[in-house]
């Protein structure tokens, strides 16, 4: 099959990957124990649920959008 007919490259690929990953990884920050009806969970406010977690998501997006807008190299120079 002929390369030029993918509109991602490999690196493309690569930079999405990567993103997904530390979209997880900031939602894997997120989790915690939840408070019930009868128990009152402070963890919920922490610093690392609150602010760190949705930051990373949010770099985890940006690299995403990166990794689609990016333009691939064109490894061929040869003109028809």
């Amino acid at each position: 099959m002929d390369r030029r007919k993918f509109a991602f490259g490999k690196t493309n690929f690569v930079l999405l990957a990567i993103g997904m990953c530390i979209v997880v990884i900031g939602f894997v920050l997120m989790a915690g124990p939840g408070t019930t009806e009868t128990t009152f969970e402070p963890d919920i406010f922490s610093v690392r649920r609150i602010k760190v977690a949705p930051v990373v998501c949010f770099l985890g997006f940006v690299f995403m959008i990166y990794g689609i807008l990016r333009k691939p190299a064109d490894s061929s120079n040869e003109e028809k």
